[in-house]
């Protein structure tokens, strides 16, 4: 029984788009590890984005600096 973490940050991931995401997952396991859909979990987890880091820096500051686009926690 195949279970999955997807941690994302909290930025207004639509029901939809995380409905995709527990798809496309699925999908792949099945494929790949030849397990049964109905045997596969996919959990979403949503992090504040002040609890996010990337390359050393807090995310949105990552992103100022990168040039990226910053999003607030919605």
């Amino acid at each position: 029984m195949p279970i999955v973490t997807v941690q994302i940050t909290r930025e207004g991931a639509t029901p939809q788009q995380k409905a995709e995401v527990i798809r496309g997952m699925t999908e792949v396991l099945t494929r790949v590890l030849d397990k049964p859909p109905a045997l596969t979990h996919v959990l979403i987890q949503e992090v504040e984005t002040e609890n996010w880091g990337v390359g050393g820096l807090p995310a949105l500051e990552y992103r100022q600096q990168t040039g990226l686009p910053v999003k607030r926690n919605q």
